[in-house]
């Protein structure tokens, strides 16, 4: 059975933050691998990942939500496509603390996840 979205416009959004979420996450880790002279790794490292799994995430959730029969279920997937928006759009703000070359790109991230905030309203008055 092929998955035929809804709400096209949230989906290929949410189809563009992870392609620049990996692309992001892609450059950050060569400014972010390197060993502090004490020998401990850079713990903004972590978010990078976190970033790619969250925004991987939010096309599943989509998916769960449309295809549920009952409105609660529905809106319980929404809501939790809702959490995920916002951690990741934190872990953009922390990564951007992290004196990396990258900081620019996460800025197109962050508002690339508040035009997918708006869209994932309407969706949700939708259910």
């Amino acid at each position: 059975m092929e998955f035929k979205p809804k709400n096209k416009r949230l989906h290929k959004k949410a189809l563009e933050i992870l392609i620049l979420s990996r692309r992001i996450s892609k450059y950050l880790i060569h400014d972010l691998n390197h060993l502090d002279s004490n020998g401990s790794e850079n713990p903004f490292i972590y978010f990078t990942g976190d970033i790619i799994k969250q925004s991987d995430s939010l096309v599943p959730e989509i998916i769960k939500a449309e295809n549920q029969h009952f409105l609660d279920d529905r809106i319980r997937h929404a809501h939790s496509l809702k959490r995920l928006t916002n951690r990741l759009y934190k872990n953009c703000e922390r990564l951007e603390r992290s004196g990396s070359n990258g900081k620019d790109f996460l800025i197109l991230l962050r508002f690339e996840l508040k035009k997918f905030k708006k869209l994932q309203q309407h969706w949700i008055l939708s259910l």
